[in-house]
Order: structure tokens, then C-alpha cells, then sequence
């Protein structure tokens, strides 16, 4: 099975410790725009895309929807590295990809074109390439296929679709917004509302007011990026986090904010929406990248040119 993962370490960048690190795998197609030649792919083949992207492997490709994300979580390795030139506890980011190597020239170049801190491209032939992210001791995967993304969750590691949009985030510091139910915590609450409705939840959240809410599937990424967020002190971080959820405060939040404080995850703002829409606030906070497991939640969020990976 080894044979069918071909990693190129890209030595222009310094090699993180896997076990200390955050390790965020992102695809090709997550990371640049590469629309037109999977569509190529589509319609002409495996074949037919490779020669494009040989022909064109010294034209850098368009930044992508996870692009800025990216930049944002080198900005914060060099700002832990000036504090600490010995911290180990970083960001390393690999791209994970179904080309051959010797389409991702073209991947690498761009990578190097832009000036990205990518320490490994792994070039994987076989169809379910998140077999190997568990290897790799990958924390966050970010994917532009829905199937990636489902296989990466079912093996336990926090994952996100990506959508490709035209994305104008500014660079600094790294904004990371999350939902809460489904997303944060566990679908719990989701599922009494399904089948109580919100009268029902309500009561049920009262109920449950002491007793810290399950974990979701980008629990353990919020929870490393915490680590890395108390670092700082409050004022000057190079990260910032955000809960923007469809609870309300007054009868919904205190159990979120207890189920915050119990997992000692730190948080800079929480925005409890009681249903309204999300987009006017996350145009506000102008997020690197929103996490959401509700589709509405994702198209409003792209409406107002915010980065969004939603998780199914």
C-alpha cells in the first residue's frame, strides 16, 4: 500500500514535529483554484489533464478558498517564533493530492510562486487518499470533495468541505469562526429540536444546563488551536476565535458557555444569532474561514465573500 503515496518534502521550509504540531492537510483544489482543469478532467480524462498541467507547470495557479487560511497560519508560526524561536508547538501544513507527481509540478510551484510554508505534497493514486491523513497525524482536513470529506470524519480526523469562491480576507491576524451544535459540540440539541421543536429544546438545555454538551467534530482542531491561542495574552494574539451559533442567548447559551469553559477552550467572541441570519455578523468579523454544518448558513456566508468549509 505504499507504493501508492508519493511524498515530496519540500526542503525550502522548516520540517515540523508531526507529534507537537498542528497538522492541517488541504487539498489541491482547496487551496488553489483549479476549476477550469478539473472540469478538463471531467470531460478529457486523467491523461488529457496531466499534459495541460505539464505544459503549464511554471504558470502559478489562482489562490483558491482556503488560500488566505493558510497564509493567516504562517503569519502565526512566524509570530509563536519570534516569541519563541524554539517552540515546537506550530502550524505544518501538507497538501494531499490525486495527481500523479508528475502533474503536481505545477501544485509545487505554485506553492513556492506564492511564498506557502507547505512542508510535504503527497501525491496519492489510489481513490480514497484520506487513508494516509491518520499517518500524518493530520488535525484539520480541508477538502473541496464531499466524499474526502465524509471518509476523513468516519477516521476520526476534523474535516471540511471547501467551496471555491473568490475570497478577499485580510491577512492577519487568523480569524477561525465555528458553529456550535453539530460543529463545536455534538448534533444533540439538533436532534430534540427535529423531533420536539424548539419548546422542546429549550426545555431540554435547562435540563441539561450543568452537563457539558458533547463533543463535535472540530472539537479536538478548536482545542489544539486554543493551545495555541493561550500562548498570547489577550491582547496582541495572532489568533482569534469566534463562536457565531443559531441559539439564543437567553435561553440556549448557558449551557454552551459552561460546555466553553469545562473544555477550557478559549474564545474571543460568541455570537448567539437566535436564528437570524449569520451573514451580516461574519461580514463584520471578515473570518479566514467559517465553519458551518448548515448549507443556508454556507451560501449566506459566501453572499458576503467569507471562506466557508461546511462540515456534513
Amino acid at each position: 500500500m505504499a507504493e501508492l503515496e508519493s511524498t515530496v518534502i519540500n526542503t525550502t521550509v522548516k520540517q515540523k514535529d508531526p507529534s507537537t504540531a498542528l497538522v492541517i492537510a488541504v487539498t489541491t483544489r482547496a487551496i488553489f483554484n483549479l476549476e477550469e482543469e478539473h472540469k478538463l478532467y471531467l470531460e478529457k480524462g486523467k491523461e488529457e489533464y496531466t499534459r495541460h498541467q505539464q505544459a503549464n507547470q511554471d504558470k502559478p495557479l489562482p489562490p483558491g478558498t482556503a488560500f488566505a487560511f493558510i497564509q493567516a497560519v504562517q503569519y502565526v508560526n512566524k509570530k509563536i517564533l519570534e516569541s519563541n524561536p524554539a517552540e515546537r508547538d506550530l502550524f505544518d501544513i501538507l497538501v494531499l493530492s490525486n495527481n500523479s507527481p508528475e502533474s503536481g509540478v505545477r501544485i509545487i510551484n505554485s506553492a513556492k510562486h506564492y511564498g506557502l510554508e507547505i512542508s510535504k505534497f503527497c501525491f496519492v493514486s489510489d481513490e480514497d487518499s484520506t487513508q494516509y491523513l491518520k499517518s500524518h497525524g493530520v488535525k484539520l482536513f480541508l477538502s473541496a470533495d464531499r466524499t474526502d470529506v465524509c471518509n476523513a470524519l468516519q477516521r476520526g480526523v476534523s474535516a471540511a468541505l471547501v467551496f471555491q469562491q473568490e475570497v478577499q480576507a485580510p491577512s492577519t491576524p487568523l480569524r477561525v469562526v465555528f458553529d456550535g451544535d453539530a460543529v463545536l459540540f455534538s448534533d444533540e440539541t439538533d436532534q430534540i429540536f427535529q423531533e420536539q421543536g424548539l419548546e422542546g429544546a429549550v426545555q431540554y438545555e435547562r435540563a441539561m444546563e450543568a452537563i457539558p454538551i458533547g463533543e463535535g467534530p472540530l472539537k479536538a482542531f478548536a482545542m489544539h488551536l486554543g493551545k495555541m491561542r493561550k500562548k498570547f495574552g489577550q491582547e496582541g494574539s495572532p489568533i482569534r476565535t469566534y463562536l457565531v451559533t443559531a441559539r439564543s442567548g437567553r435561553d440556549m447559551g448557558v449551557r454552551a458557555i459552561k460546555t466553553l469553559r469545562e473544555w477550557g477552550l478559549p474564545i474571543d467572541e460568541a455570537f448567539f444569532m437566535d436564528g437570524a441570519p449569520k451573514g451580516p455578523i461574519l461580514a463584520q468579523i471578515q473570518p479566514h474561514i467559517f465553519f458551518d454544518d448548515g448549507l443556508h448558513n454556507i451560501q449566506g456566508a459566501q453572499n458576503v465573500g467569507v471562506p466557508s468549509a461546511w462540515v456534513p
